[in-house]
C-alpha cells in the first residue's frame, strides 16, 4: 500500500514540479525569470518583468498542472487502491503536486509560492470550495491592493470553504491536505510578509516599487 501511495506522490510531484514560468521566459525572452524581482517563477513575477502574455499563461498552465496532477493521482488510486476512498487519494496527489511547484527538481528545489498550483488542485478536489477561495483572493487583493495578501488569505479560506461546502465522503486526508498546501503557500510568502512588515511590499497601483 505505501509503495502505491509513492508511486501516486512521485506522479504528482513530477507534474506539479514543471517550472512553467521558467520555461515560457527562456523560450520566448531568453531570460531567467529568477534573476527578476522575487526571483520565483510563478505568474506575479513573470507579470513583473512586462511579459503579460506570457504571466496569464504561466498562470493558466500552473493551474491546469495542479488540476492534471489530481486527476491523474484519481485515477492510478481508482486503479492501484480501489478501495482507498478517492478524496483521499487526490488529497495525497494535491499535496504533492505543491510540493513539486515549490520545490522542483529541475530548478534545483526551488521554485514558486504555489498559489495558481494550488487553486488548480483544489478545483478538482473540491471546484466550489476553491472557486469561493478565489472569490476571497480578489475581494481581498481589491481591498488591500497586496497581491501576496490576497494570496495568503485566500489560502487559508480553502479549508473552510471545504468545510462547509464539501459533501458526500470527507476523510481526514482530504482537510490534512487542504491545511498543509493553506499553510505552505503562506510560509512560502514569508519574504512579502516582512516587505509588509516594512512597508517596502508592493502595492498594486503604487509607483516607484520594484
Amino acid at each position: 500500500m505505501l509503495l502505491r501511495f509513492a508511486i501516486i506522490a512521485v506522479a504528482a510531484y513530477l507534474l506539479g514540479s514543471i517550472p512553467f514560468g521558467y520555461l515560457l521566459m527562456r523560450i520566448f525572452r531568453q531570460q531567467d525569470i529568477r534573476t527578476f524581482g522575487s526571483g520565483n517563477i510563478g505568474a506575479t513575477n513573470v507579470l513583473r518583468t512586462g511579459a503579460h502574455g506570457l504571466g496569464v499563461a504561466t498562470f493558466a498552465l500552473d493551474v491546469l498542472k495542479g488540476c492534471a496532477a489530481v486527476w491523474l493521482g484519481g485515477w492510478l488510486g481508482s486503479l492501484l487502491m480501489p478501495t482507498v476512498p478517492l478524496r483521499s487519494v487526490q488529497a495525497i496527489a494535491a499535496l504533492f503536486a505543491v510540493l513539486g511547484h515549490m520545490f522542483t527538481v529541475w530548478l534545483h528545489f526551488h521554485g514558486g509560492k504555489g498559489v495558481a498550483t494550488g487553486f488548480g488542485v483544489f478545483l478538482v478536489i473540491s471546484p466550489w470550495a476553491a472557486l469561493a477561495a478565489i472569490g476571497t483572493f480578489f475581494l481581498t487583493v481589491a481591498l488591500s491592493r497586496y497581491v501576496a495578501v490576497g494570496s495568503m488569505v485566500g489560502a487559508a479560506s480553502f479549508p473552510l470553504y471545504a468545510w462547509l461546502l464539501v459533501k458526500g465522503q470527507r476523510p481526514a486526508a482530504f482537510f490534512a491536505a487542504g491545511v498543509c498546501v493553506a499553510l505552505l503557500i503562506i510560509a512560502k510568502h514569508h519574504s512579502n510578509l516582512r516587505r509588509l512588515h516594512d512597508g517596502t511590499e508592493y502595492k498594486l497601483g503604487a509607483r516607484n516599487q520594484e
